[in-house]
């Protein structure tokens, strides 16, 4: 009892004292960013500092053994000349605008399966979640496995079906394809943000849907679409800047960048130019150009974020 109460007391007085420097609210804003400071100082130290000396090096020529030397604007010329630069500036935007729809569409169609509360429901949504959550070598491992053309399992499916068996991450054709389908099927996170939106619809909109005679495909379109839109516009944003941010690591694991350069995408290409040819300052310049790619994407999502906010605080 005496313990707890000199515990008690010491609280108390040491809210007193706090309340002396501080007003109610003023304390309370103190300890948020008491709390919050450990990842700011981490944000700082491990993404605003490199970001920064990322861009400085892009005007500087460095190979990481003499002194950076100024070049102004001429690593952008030197890139901007490269037939590389501008294959792998195609490849990375036809490889996010098809893997991202498809993965975004995807994540639609597995989140209404799975929405409903049923026996064995959350064994398959934990299933679908695994694809998410997997480190990118192993997942990109095991699609290495999946698309052998001798022995994987997708083509000996295939040919004991009759059908033709491509020669997936060998052939320039179907290369890039391949890697739009391993990155496609990583669903699991726009799966739950589906489910958890498609909750906040009020039920009594589908049973007035329901009285009024409406079929699934209707109440699909005119109530559900609609419903989820605005989650699904922030997934297709998301899922376009992760397509081309986080594709290094299947292709450095998979193709390799070829074959050819039918799979070579700008963060292998930078990659390539800092850690194999120690071309820092255009590797560099590769990377503001990337920054500029997802810059708008990002911007457009917190802006539409903001205003829906308002909205639904209005």
């Amino acid at each position: 009892m005496m313990a707890a109460k000199r515990s008690g007391a010491a609280s108390a007085s040491s809210q007193i004292t706090a309340s002396r420097f501080f007003r109610p609210g003023q304390l309370w804003h103190a300890q948020l960013w008491l709390m919050a400071a450990p990842f700011v100082f981490g944000a700082l130290l491990l993404v605003v500092l490199p970001a920064f000396l990322s861009f400085a090096l892009a005007f500087v020529q460095y190979d990481a053994l003499s002194p950076p030397t100024w070049r102004g604007i001429e690593n952008f010329a030197v890139i901007f000349r490269r037939e590389v630069f501008w294959i792998a500036l195609r490849n990375t935007l036809v490889f996010a605008f098809s893997a991202a729809p498809l993965q975004a569409l995807g994540a639609l169609m597995i989140a209404l399966l799975l929405h409903p509360e049923r026996r064995g429901v959350r064994v398959h949504r934990a299933a679908v979640y695994l694809t998410s959550i997997l480190p990118d070598v192993a997942y990109a491992l095991i699609w290495l496995w999946l698309l052998n053309p001798l022995y994987g399992p997708i083509n000996l499916t295939l040919a004991w079906l009759g059908l033709p068996t491509p020669a997936w991450l060998v052939d320039p054709h179907t290369a890039l394809a391949s890697l739009v389908i391993v990155a496609a099927v990583r669903v699991g996170e726009g799966m739950l943000l589906l489910i958890a939106a498609r909750r906040t619809a009020p039920d009594s909109i589908y049973d007035a849907a329901q009285i009024d005679g409406a079929d699934r495909l209707r109440t699909f379109w005119h109530i559900t679409l609609p419903w989820l839109a605005p989650w699904l516009l922030l997934l297709l944003i998301r899922d376009l800047v992760m397509a081309i941010h986080s594709s290094l690591t299947p292709v450095i694991l998979m193709t390799g960048g070829g074959p050819g350069y039918a799979t070579t995408l700008l963060p292998f290409l930078m990659y390539e130019e800092a850690f194999t040819h120690l071309r820092l300052g255009e590797a560099a310049a590769m990377m503001v150009v990337v920054f500029a790619l997802i810059g708008p994407p990002i911007g457009l999502a917190g802006w539409l974020t903001r205003r829906w906010w308002r909205e639904d605080a209005a």
